[in-house]
């Protein structure tokens, strides 16, 4: 138990660690993609306004010069194109973002021109294609892929403004990587202090549960020798003076003691380990059966009825006692809180490896609230405190600890208006 809740809280500590990291990286991620879309809406309202001072220069693409005009023309297409680029294409006028390129579209939306102060990065197809893409999203400004554009118009011409942020979300890439790496590396490191921690938090705890086990296992061992000798001389005054009340209280209540001690044993011991079980296959029905016919005439007097489904040839692997044990444990808590006149009903599942064993009986649902304490020892509802149900609520623990022995578990639903059923699965 003390290693669930160690490994549970370790878990837990990890779980919020991995949370916070991933929050801290992914805010940081959003941060710098809201900075690149900043700086581009920016970068392209400065680009916009400068557009509408800038004269169309018809032959001007991918940075070169079209054939057939003349050297005057070229030297002037030059001198234009460089005033452009220290007026338009400084990179203190686009807010620092600079991979950009401009497109005249002609009036059915092909290119008429383009230009960019960094041409040999584009092409002729990818500018067209670029041109199309905007046209089909239909808005003025807009986002595809890593370019952002807008659109707007000069001297009667469709100018679409295209603003390249590939090398931006690169670098962002590389940082949202270099963050996560770093972040891994510290959430490690805190998981492992936070399992060094839990351990010595847990550790008094521990040491605790371990005295407790001790003193119920060496208390148990100590209570034998006084119950055997009152056991005995009780016999004797019987035999003596014959039958007594007095005397058959002394022994009703020693055997009530005696059974108590044997339980806390058999707790003691599978807490600590030592409780020797040899698995071996056998036939669980068979198994069942066996415990379940000597109780028919137990539930024939109590007037109630049982009833049983149980197949033939369920092989199991396991301890053959101890499984009959539990199925007397819920056997016996069926045939106590059933109500009057009322049913019991054993099942037997099997479904490849597993086997399920289901109690079912009627009677009163056991409320919600208590159905989180069942398997505690020494926990018993509030409708068993009477002396009409005997027992020191150790029962439904011992069963608990056979099926975890089996590496199973132990379930109950109980709601009002449907019965009571038991299941364990192994």
């Amino acid at each position: 138990m003390i290693r669930k809740l160690q490994v549970r809280m370790t878990l837990m500590v990890i779980s919020v660690l991995v949370l916070v990291t991933a929050g801290i990286v992914a805010g940081i991620w959003r941060a710098n993609i809201r900075s690149i879309q900043t700086q581009a809406e920016k970068t392209l309202s400065v680009l916009a306004e400068n557009s509408g001072r800038r004269p169309f220069m018809r032959g001007l693409r991918s940075g070169t010069d079209e054939q057939g005009y003349g050297g005057s023309q070229r030297s002037e297409n030059r001198t234009r194109s460089e005033r452009f680029e220290q007026s338009v294409y400084r990179p203190e006028a686009v807010a620092g973002l600079a991979n950009f390129y401009t497109i005249v579209l002609n009036e059915d939306g092909t290119v008429w021109e383009w230009e960019s102060d960094r041409a040999e990065q584009y092409s002729e197809e990818e500018v067209a294609e670029t041109a199309k893409a905007v046209l089909a999203e239909g808005r003025d400004q807009g986002q595809i892929g890593s370019r952002f554009f807008l659109k707007t118009n000069r001297d009667d011409k469709q100018l679409v403004i295209v603003l390249d942020a590939r090398l931006e979300y690169l670098a962002a890439g590389n940082m949202l990587r270099s963050t996560a790496l770093i972040a891994c590396g510290a959430c490690l490191l805190l998981s492992l202090l936070a399992w060094l921690l839990v351990r010595r938090m847990v550790k008094p705890v521990e040491e605790a549960f371990t005295r407790q086990k001790q003193f119920v296992s060496d208390a148990s061992h100590e209570l034998k020798t006084p119950l055997a000798v009152i056991s005995a001389n009780a016999e004797v005054l019987e035999s003596e003076i014959g039958e007594n009340e007095y005397l058959g209280y002394i022994r009703s209540e020693v055997s009530r003691t005696d059974n108590l001690v044997k339980n806390l044993l058999l707790l003691a011991r599978m807490d600590q380990g030592k409780i020797s079980m040899e698995m071996k296959p056998f036939d669980l029905g068979r198994s069942l059966l066996d415990v379940i016919l000597p109780f028919e005439s137990t539930v024939y007097e109590a007037g109630k009825t049982l009833e049983t489904e149980i197949p033939d040839g369920v092989e199991y692997v396991g301890n053959e006692a101890m499984i009959q044990q539990l199925a007397v444990i819920l056997l016996s808590n069926a045939l106590k809180y059933s109500d009057e006149h009322g049913k019991i009903r054993v099942c037997l599942r099997a479904a490849g490896k597993q086997r399920e064993i289901l109690v079912e009986n009627t009677g009163k649902a056991i409320p919600e609230a208590d159905q989180a304490h069942l398997f505690d020892r020494f926990w018993r509802g509030d409708s068993a405190h009477s002396r009409q149900t005997d027992g020191h609520g150790l029962g439904l623990a011992i069963a608990r600890g056979i099926a975890e022995a089996h590496h199973g578990r132990i379930s109950v639903h109980s709601r009002e208006g449907e019965n009571t059923v038991f299941t364990v699965t192994l």
